[in-house]
């Protein structure tokens, strides 16, 4: 199946915050496009990216505590788009 992910998208935001290290938040169904994911995001910009292994449930559903393991920026992916 082929997924539109706003790759570039988020590459730009990565761009302008500049963060050290990334940290990617995936639901099941795109966790076998993390690699991908993380090697296009690494090409692209100078951020250490890290995958979350743990459940993503949508955007209430952040990793806690994400600080203290040194990430500066999370990107999450869902199913389905989140507007503000």
């Amino acid at each position: 199946m082929q997924y539109d992910l706003e790759l570039e998208k988020a590459i730009d935001e990565i761009k302008k915050a500049n963060p050290k290290t990334v940290l990617l938040q995936l639901p099941d169904g795109l966790k076998p496009e993390a690699k991908n994911i993380v090697d296009a995001i690494e090409e692209k910009t100078d951020a250490a990216v890290l995958i979350w292994g743990g459940s993503c449930f949508g955007a209430c559903d952040v990793p806690i505590e994400t600080d203290k393991i040194g990430v500066d920026m999370i990107i999450q992916w869902g199913h389905a788009e989140w507007r503000w």
